[in-house]
């Protein structure tokens, strides 16, 4: 009877290591085609950036700016301090990005880091590291991945800075 346990035991253990080796492989194999894709889409983007800089260099030797980061666009910016008061402010820009927009205001400040601007410091409150305080950014009110560096606006965005505590 033991014999017969210890095989089943075998067997199943034998079965999960199957499962789990197919389940990492399958995961491995997804790597590889999101890289290519990023490659393809990297390939594009150069493409597109070579066309915009043509019909660029073009619209401003007939005299025209068809640049859309020339064009003014206008945001909703609200800042959620420690003590849960709130701060709106409308925004009238032609920055291409989020921290171009907000430092030409005067509302934020922070460090360089290898991922662009931390924001450290929003319309004057500086989050404390070692309270585990820091600036939450949000779009819409549903959480942002991307900084202020890489986030790209367009006329009627909101965006939101709410000083957070804990990790």
């Amino acid at each position: 009877m033991k014999t017969v346990q210890n095989s089943w035991k075998r067997g199943l253990a034998l079965l999960l290591a199957l499962a789990l080796t197919l389940t990492l492989a399958a995961c491995g194999g997804d790597s590889g085609s999101s890289q290519e894709e990023s490659q393809s889409a990297g390939e594009s983007s150069q493409s597109e950036s070579a066309q915009s800089a043509a019909s660029s260099q073009a619209a401003s030797e007939s005299g025209e700016d068809s640049s859309e980061e020339a064009q003014e666009k206008t945001i909703a910016f609200q800042v959620v301090h420690k003590d849960g008061s709130t701060q709106d402010f409308e925004i009238s820009t032609t920055a291409g990005t989020l921290r171009e927009a907000l430092e030409a205001e005067g509302l934020i400040a922070g460090e360089e880091s290898p991922y662009g601007l931390y924001v450290e410091t929003v319309d004057g409150e500086t989050a404390d590291e070692g309270n585990q305080e820091w600036w939450c950014l949000t779009k819409g009110g549903e959480m942002w991945n991307y900084g202020v560096d890489d986030t790209q606006i367009q006329d009627g965005d909101a965006f939101e800075f709410t000083l957070t505590v804990g990790y």
